[in-house]
């Protein structure tokens, strides 16, 4: 049962809204059993943990709420979101990445906007630009989960002092490169646009206009910035030849595993597929020389829990995720899903705070930004996929490439603006 937003103002009046809507309303609203339908996309121990979060929500509301959980297979899931909610099909509420945010506000009738509900204390429980990655357009759409972002992941037997500059890091990389073996002291993945955003960011690049207030920004992928930041990532390639050529995630993670590189640039997904017997460090991504030494900033990919539009049952679903983002949820999601949660308040947990992949990550947070969450985002993926391989192949200069990207984003944007 949901009470409207009228009702509420009728029963309990504006100036008890804010601070009984959730406490003493509750229990009106939910005189009878409420059941939500959460989806996500976990798989494994991340599963595991989250429905532990829920098992734990459903015993302290026995009788008022019922949280079910179902896990998504991850390569419909989006497709799955944008086809059901609409239709009130689909789930009260649902985990998903902040970058497809954009999208599915334009698209309508997908998620519910949170700042009727959202309370100054709730917000502040939440790392920095959290909260930020989860807005659009003045209004905020979601609870902020979990984040991964890319960090420097090292072998602790080979490497005794991570590289805080990319001097230091050539450097290292030049000693310990042997292409006649195979091996580089440095790999990651720098020809996938998503692995070269933290380049791009030091040199003060971008995707979009981010100046722009409306859903479709001016595409920017062509800026002097950014043609400097891929040049820089092309001396490494080509003229220090540090870096393997066509750095695959398999590629890389066979490197790894081999001793055969013992630096790369990869998120939390990486460590599960490394070697049991590599001992592997987290730390912070170097300052860029070539960029006045600016930090590299890696986009920020934010798990928001979002509320249906079409729930009938949004606020026992607000509810149920202001709960999977406390400390006592974070901590479960943290120490048994290795997952990295957004509540700032449990990295102070002794357990958190001495497991050092958990507080290497939590590091690199600091020098991160949430991936743009435009509506257009999509429209960029492919162009920028075709020129990052054009350019590692030698088919285009940096310009010649990032220009025709340019011209089939804004070719995308215009068709999209001239639809409205």
């Amino acid at each position: 049962m949901e009470l409207s937003r009228r009702t509420v103002f009728r029963l309990s009046g504006v100036a008890l809204l804010g601070t009984t809507l959730l406490g003493g309303l509750t229990a009106t609203a939910w005189a009878q059993a409420t059941n939500v339908t959460v989806w996500h996309g976990y798989r494994g121990e991340e599963k595991a943990a989250f429905e532990k979060v829920v098992s734990l929500y459903n015993d302290a509301h026995k009788g008022k709420v019922m949280v079910s959980a179902l896990a998504v297979p991850y390569d419909a899931y989006a497709d799955k979101i944008s086809a059901a909610v609409p239709q009130g099909s689909g789930p009260d509420a649902f985990i998903f990445a902040q970058d497809r945010l954009g999208g599915w506000i334009e698209a309508g009738n997908i998620v519910e906007p949170i700042d009727f509900y959202l309370d100054d204390a709730t917000k502040a429980q939440f790392l920095p630009n959290m909260v930020d990655g989860l807005s659009y357009r003045g209004s905020i759409y979601g609870l902020p989960l979990n984040y991964k972002s890319i960090a420097l992941i090292y072998n602790k037997a080979k490497v005794k002092e991570p590289p805080k500059t990319t001097g230091e890091l050539v450097a290292w990389a030049k000693k310990n490169t042997n292409a006649a073996t195979g091996t580089y002291g440095w790999a990651y993945a720098y020809s996938d646009f998503y692995f070269h955003a933290g380049v791009m960011n030091a040199f003060g690049g971008k995707v979009f206009d981010d100046s722009a207030k409306s859903g479709l920004p001016k595409p920017t992928v062509n800026s002097p910035e950014n043609v400097k930041a891929v040049e820089q990532v092309m001396t490494w390639f080509k003229t220090d030849k540090i870096l393997p050529a066509d750095p695959t995630s398999a590629l890389i993670t066979s490197l790894f595993n081999q001793g055969k590189t013992d630096i790369v640039f990869s998120g939390p997904w990486f460590l599960g597929e490394v070697d049991k017997s590599i001992q592997v460090g987290i730390a912070p991504l170097p300052t860029v020389d070539g960029a006045g030494g600016k930090p590299m900033t890696p986009w920020m990919t934010i798990e928001g829990l979002y509320i249906s539009a079409k729930s009938k049952n949004k606020e026992a679903a607000y509810d149920f995720a202001k709960f999977a983002t406390s400390e006592p949820a974070a901590k479960i999601m943290a120490l048994e899903g290795r997952q990295q949660p957004t509540n700032k308040a449990v990295y102070a947990v002794p357990e958190i705070a001495n497991d050092p992949v958990l507080t290497g990550f939590r590091q690199q947070a600091e020098r991160a930004t949430p991936m743009p969450n435009y509506a257009v985002m999509t429209a960029m993926w492919s162009p920028m996929t075709m020129a990052m391989n054009k350019i590692v192949k030698g088919a285009a200069t940096p310009k010649q490439a990032l220009d025709e990207a340019q011209a089939k984003i804004s070719a995308d944007v215009d068709a999209l603006r001239k639809g409205r």
